[in-house]
Protein backbone atom coordinates (compact mmCIF):
# COMPACT_ATOMS: atom_id res chain seq x y z
CA UNK A 1 0.00 0.00 0.00
CA UNK A 2 1.59 3.36 -0.76
CA UNK A 3 1.83 6.21 1.75
CA UNK A 4 -1.13 8.96 0.79
CA UNK A 5 -2.94 5.59 1.20
CA UNK A 6 -2.15 4.34 3.98
CA UNK A 7 -1.87 7.74 5.57
CA UNK A 8 -5.26 8.38 4.63
CA UNK A 9 -6.62 4.74 5.90
CA UNK A 10 -5.28 5.45 9.37
CA UNK A 11 -6.70 9.31 9.20
CA UNK A 12 -10.04 7.60 8.42
CA UNK A 13 -9.74 4.77 11.36
CA UNK A 14 -8.88 7.65 13.58
CA UNK A 15 -12.05 9.84 12.50
CA UNK A 16 -14.36 6.68 12.74
CA UNK A 17 -13.39 5.83 15.89
CA UNK A 18 -12.84 9.56 17.59
CA UNK A 19 -16.46 10.10 16.17
CA UNK A 20 -18.03 6.83 17.41
CA UNK A 21 -16.47 7.38 21.24
CA UNK A 22 -17.83 10.67 21.21
CA UNK A 23 -21.12 10.42 20.35
CA UNK A 24 -21.53 6.75 21.60
CA UNK A 25 -19.68 7.35 24.81
CA UNK A 26 -18.24 9.86 25.99
CA UNK A 27 -20.87 13.04 25.26
CA UNK A 28 -23.76 11.03 27.02
CA UNK A 29 -21.69 10.68 30.40
CA UNK A 30 -20.47 13.99 29.82
CA UNK A 31 -23.97 15.33 29.59
CA UNK A 32 -25.35 13.30 32.03
CA UNK A 33 -27.69 11.36 30.31
CA UNK A 34 -29.80 9.23 31.83
CA UNK A 35 -28.97 6.36 28.96
CA UNK A 36 -25.28 6.72 30.38
CA UNK A 37 -26.50 5.78 34.09
CA UNK A 38 -28.70 3.19 33.42
CA UNK A 39 -26.22 1.47 31.20
CA UNK A 40 -23.38 1.73 33.83
CA UNK A 41 -25.80 0.40 36.39
CA UNK A 42 -27.15 -2.44 34.37
CA UNK A 43 -23.09 -3.55 34.46
CA UNK A 44 -22.98 -3.49 38.59
CA UNK A 45 -21.26 -0.33 38.45
CA UNK A 46 -23.02 3.04 41.42
CA UNK A 47 -24.57 5.48 40.41
CA UNK A 48 -22.45 8.58 39.80
CA UNK A 49 -19.37 7.20 38.15
CA UNK A 50 -20.41 7.84 34.57
CA UNK A 51 -19.35 11.76 34.37
CA UNK A 52 -15.65 10.45 35.87
CA UNK A 53 -15.30 7.57 33.56
CA UNK A 54 -16.59 10.37 30.63
CA UNK A 55 -13.64 12.36 31.74
CA UNK A 56 -11.63 10.11 31.70
CA UNK A 57 -12.28 8.71 28.28
CA UNK A 58 -12.02 12.03 26.78
CA UNK A 59 -8.73 12.80 28.05
CA UNK A 60 -7.27 9.58 27.05
CA UNK A 61 -9.00 10.30 23.67
CA UNK A 62 -7.71 14.10 23.39
CA UNK A 63 -4.25 12.46 24.26
CA UNK A 64 -4.06 10.12 21.27
CA UNK A 65 -5.42 12.90 18.83
CA UNK A 66 -2.31 15.22 20.01
CA UNK A 67 0.32 14.11 17.83
CA UNK A 68 3.08 14.84 20.30
CA UNK A 69 0.99 12.18 23.13
CA UNK A 70 -0.87 10.05 20.75
CA UNK A 71 1.05 6.72 21.95
CA UNK A 72 0.86 7.64 25.73
CA UNK A 73 -3.12 8.04 24.59
CA UNK A 74 -3.33 5.48 23.10
CA UNK A 75 -1.74 2.75 25.65
CA UNK A 76 -4.17 4.61 28.32
CA UNK A 77 -6.89 4.38 25.71
CA UNK A 78 -6.06 0.44 25.40
CA UNK A 79 -6.26 0.11 29.51
CA UNK A 80 -9.75 1.85 29.19
CA UNK A 81 -10.99 -0.46 26.82
CA UNK A 82 -9.53 -3.51 28.90
CA UNK A 83 -11.53 -1.99 31.84
CA UNK A 84 -14.45 -2.11 29.76
CA UNK A 85 -14.17 -5.42 28.85
CA UNK A 86 -13.67 -6.88 32.27
CA UNK A 87 -16.77 -4.89 33.25
CA UNK A 88 -18.57 -6.98 30.66
CA UNK A 89 -16.86 -10.19 31.41
CA UNK A 90 -18.08 -9.95 35.05
CA UNK A 91 -21.39 -8.93 33.83
CA UNK A 92 -21.50 -12.20 32.05
CA UNK A 93 -22.82 -10.31 28.91
CA UNK A 94 -22.38 -12.28 25.16
CA UNK A 95 -19.08 -12.68 24.18
CA UNK A 96 -19.16 -11.18 20.47
CA UNK A 97 -21.32 -8.26 20.59
CA UNK A 98 -20.53 -7.04 24.06
CA UNK A 99 -16.94 -8.47 25.84
CA UNK A 100 -15.27 -8.03 22.33
CA UNK A 101 -16.32 -5.00 21.31
CA UNK A 102 -13.55 -2.70 23.52
CA UNK A 103 -11.15 -5.09 21.32
CA UNK A 104 -12.99 -4.79 18.09
CA UNK A 105 -12.51 -0.35 19.20
CA UNK A 106 -9.39 -0.94 20.12
CA UNK A 107 -8.49 -2.40 16.46
CA UNK A 108 -9.90 0.27 14.86
CA UNK A 109 -7.64 2.56 17.15
CA UNK A 110 -4.39 0.97 16.96
CA UNK A 111 -4.83 0.43 12.93
CA UNK A 112 -5.38 4.30 12.62
CA UNK A 113 -2.28 4.69 14.25
CA UNK A 114 -0.07 2.42 12.78
CA UNK A 115 -1.06 3.33 9.39
CA UNK A 116 -0.28 7.21 10.16
CA UNK A 117 3.05 6.81 12.21
CA UNK A 118 5.60 5.05 10.74
CA UNK A 119 7.96 5.21 13.98
CA UNK A 120 4.99 2.53 14.91
CA UNK A 121 5.35 0.62 11.57
CA UNK A 122 9.10 0.07 11.91
CA UNK A 123 8.13 -1.13 15.53
CA UNK A 124 5.35 -3.42 14.83
CA UNK A 125 6.09 -4.71 10.94
CA UNK A 126 3.93 -7.07 9.31
CA UNK A 127 6.06 -7.92 7.02
CA UNK A 128 8.60 -10.05 8.00
CA UNK A 129 11.27 -9.17 6.16
CA UNK A 130 11.07 -5.16 4.59
CA UNK A 131 13.56 -4.51 1.80
CA UNK A 132 14.75 -1.53 3.74
CA UNK A 133 14.97 -3.10 6.99
CA UNK A 134 18.15 -5.76 8.02
CA UNK A 135 17.28 -9.09 8.75
CA UNK A 136 16.61 -10.26 12.31
CA UNK A 137 19.69 -10.70 14.62
CA UNK A 138 20.00 -14.54 14.79
CA UNK A 139 17.88 -15.31 11.73
CA UNK A 140 20.32 -17.06 9.61
CA UNK A 141 21.17 -19.73 12.69
CA UNK A 142 17.12 -20.11 12.87
CA UNK A 143 16.56 -20.72 8.70
CA UNK A 144 20.01 -22.26 7.46
CA UNK A 145 19.70 -22.04 3.85
CA UNK A 146 18.45 -24.72 2.16
CA UNK A 147 15.93 -25.92 4.72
Amino acid sequence: MNKPVMLWTGRTLTGLFTLFLLGASITPKLLGMPVAEETLAQLGWPAGYAFMIGVIELTCLVLYLAPPARLLGAVLMTGLLGGAMATQIRAESPLFSHILFSGYLGLFMWGGLWLRDPRLRAVFPFASNPPDRPAPLGSASLHPAGQ
